[in-house]
């Protein structure tokens, strides 16, 4: 599936998008984790885009998008999914992102939701680590710069990944790792900043949008736990639990996909019969 890839401008900066599938289908846009790009998403497009019009981007920080001075906020994060929206003449959407990306999703259901049909947050939570780990990683970060981002690329696939995906499927890793080596450190640092200051627990009843919370059974990061601990705050959530680490869409590209176009095809009926 061929994809437009263009630097879009916005009311809040240039981002690097990537666009797939028919003009007139639903949109749905896909929001990357931290320290990947817009091609995290390369296993999921293809079968997505015979459905919606699929918009991806690279999260501000991150790939070919604004690298401004840090800290930032999920205020920020969010907004910024909102300009993309607003600059391509799309009034609604649905929303699917991971780990951050997913927490950027909850930022958008709690104060934003009347710009989404429905919202997916798969491997991420209310409060991703803490605060003072975060803020460690960024001091480190912005200390050793591209040093420290190798580094941080040699040592991520087990936190994202399983033994046995590692041992299997080496080439989706080291271009998972490619990603992240070659990320800015100051966008890095300022997205490590937002992850240390974020706590939605409290807001998390105010999402009233259709969500689906993505699990991964093996994922130490942001646990099955707490995707329970969402679900029962968020009144329309469901889980879906995939036999996965952190980065479940490249681990089992086929599940994931499947749950998420199963729950946002879905949704789209379930809209349409309300209008009809």
């Amino acid at each position: 599936m061929s994809a437009t890839v263009q630097q879009l401008e916005t009311a809040r900066g240039v981002f690097r998008v990537a666009i797939a599938g028919a003009a007139q289908a639903p949109a749905l846009i896909l929001s990357n984790s931290l320290g990947t790009t817009l091609e995290m998403w390369d296993p999921q497009v293809e079968a997505l885009a015979r459905h919606f019009r699929v918009i991806r981007y690279d999260t501000r920080g991150h790939g070919g998008s604004p690298v401004t001075e840090g800290p930032y906020q999920f205020e920020e994060l969010g907004l910024d999914v909102v300009a993309i929206l607003d600059a391509l003449h799309i009034d609604q959407a649905s929303f699917c992102g991971v780990s951050m990306g997913g927490h950027t999703g909850l930022w958008l259901g709690i104060y934003a939701p009347n710009r989404f049909n429905a919202i997916a947050v798969c491997n991420s939570a209310a409060k991703i680590g803490t605060a003072e780990a975060w803020q460690q990683r960024a001091h480190q970060v912005r200390q050793s710069g591209v040093e420290a981002m190798q580094q941080l690329a040699h040592s991520a696939p087990e936190r994202w990944f399983t033994a046995s995906f590692i041992k299997q499927s080496p080439q989706v890793v080291q271009q998972a790792q490619a990603q992240l080596a070659h990320i800015s450190p100051e966008g890095y640092a300022s997205c490590c900043e937002a992850l240390a200051q974020s706590d939605l627990r409290a807001e998390l009843h105010r999402i009233t949008l259709p969500t689906l919370l993505v699990a991964g059974t093996e994922d130490p990061v942001t646990t099955v736990e707490d995707a329970k601990n969402m679900q029962a705050a968020i009144v329309r959530s469901k889980i879906v639990e995939l036999e996965a680490s952190h980065l479940s869409n490249l681990e089992v590209p086929e599940a994931f996909t499947q749950a998420l176009l199963s729950f946002m095809t879905s949704q789209l009926s379930d809209e349409a019969q309300l209008i009809s």
